[in-house]
């Protein structure tokens, strides 16, 4: 009998030794249960073939051409990946809906003699349970919001105060971006769903009673689209301020930002798009110093001519509520750690308040 699972906590509470994803490498590319592994059953091409023939021809011929595929894979996963298993291993085995293929493959499993079980609805029901924490039900955690202009180092800060114990939110880690029109990074974002269902598993590790920090963001970052559920509490979410000389925020930005700086044709690629936006003469401008090489000029010619403005004008369409503001002077490792050691100290008087 299949396994039920009515809750995302209890179904990443399985217990089991392995969870293994059997659907084909697309499925599992785009996303799937954290930890699994994929041992597929029908590869992707093999997956096609048989649901053309299921369509197109017949269903008793797709079936039995499945069967045979899937057989002939299962064994072979026998025979590779599962070959130092002893008697008592205990996977728990899922597919896009607990039908044939994981199933098969949970039969041949226990007739080998291992404590193989499936998970009942398959991918679907994992999904579903995701969606239902991210889309349905409102957030249980305490947000506190780090805003500030670009090159105030707020990722750098989530970092340090999650060493100093701290509970934060990481969203550009999880969605693999930035956060801004020169935000990408090397690897290409991960799926909308793979961006949830890592948010999701973070949220499930955080503690309610505390509060968590992350980083005010618009509610896309890069093509990842932020979930409601976090959404909405982001928006009522206090915040904290940070202040920076242009200075200090344009050395850090040269630092952090240098695979992106020293990519010259790239950055003149996407500074192209916002011509219509902030004229000809200022993008023009910003292509002489990318020729000329002068990363610092062109950072700070991009945060006066564009990335401050943009955030005053996003600012003034929001009614924030700052509870903190946190100046800094510099943005070496001494002045961050100063300063997350402060925030560490407001963040800690919310959590007092928000618990009597």
């Amino acid at each position: 009998m299949a396994l039920k699972f009515d809750n995302l906590p209890d179904l990443l509470a399985h217990g089991f030794d392995t969870v293994i994803d059997v659907r084909s490498p697309a499925e599992f590319a785009e996303d799937h249960f954290p930890g699994a592994i994929n041992l597929p059953v029908l590869d992707n091409a093999q997956r096609a073939e048989v649901g053309t023939i299921y369509k197109q021809k017949s269903p008793f011929l797709a079936r039995k051409l499945g069967a045979a595929l899937v057989f002939r894979n299962a064994a072979h996963h026998v025979e590779t990946a599962l070959r130092d298993h002893e008697g008592g291993w205990r996977p728990l085995v899922y597919c896009w809906r607990g039908g044939q293929r994981s199933g098969s493959f949970t039969w041949m499993l226990r007739e080998i003699g291992w404590r193989a079980e499936v998970i009942e609805g398959g991918y679907r029901s994992y999904r579903r349970l995701v969606n239902a924490a991210l889309y349905d039900v409102p957030l249980a955690h305490h947000l506190i919001l780090l805003d500030g202009y670009t090159g105030t180092a707020k990722t750098d800060l989530l970092h340090r105060l999650k060493a100093r114990g701290g509970q934060m939110l990481d969203l550009e880690g999880l969605a693999g971006h930035r956060g801004s029109l020169l935000g990408r990074m090397a690897t290409p974002q991960p799926s909308q769903k793979a961006f949830e269902s890592a948010l999701a598993m973070e949220l499930e590790k955080l503690d309610p009673s505390r509060p968590v920090v992350i980083e005010a963001e618009s509610s896309k970052i890069g093509e990842r689209i932020i979930p409601p559920s976090l959404w909405v509490a982001m928006k009522d979410a206090p915040r904290i301020q940070l202040n920076a000389p242009i200075v200090a925020r344009t050395d850090y930005l040269v630092r952090a930002y240098d695979d992106v700086l020293s990519d010259g044709e790239r950055m003149m690629e996407l500074l192209d798009l916002l011509r219509a936006f902030r004229g000809n003469a200022v993008v023009d401008g910003w292509f002489e110093r990318i020729k000329e090489g002068d990363k610092p000029g062109l950072t700070r010619a991009l945060m006066e001519q564009h990335y401050d403005p943009a955030y005053d004008k996003s600012r003034k369409a929001i009614s924030a509520r700052v509870i903190a503001e946190v100046s800094m002077d510099t943005l070496d490792e001494a002045g961050l750690d100063q300063t997350a050691a402060r925030i560490e100290r407001v963040v800690a008087d919310q959590g007092t308040c928000k618990l009597s």
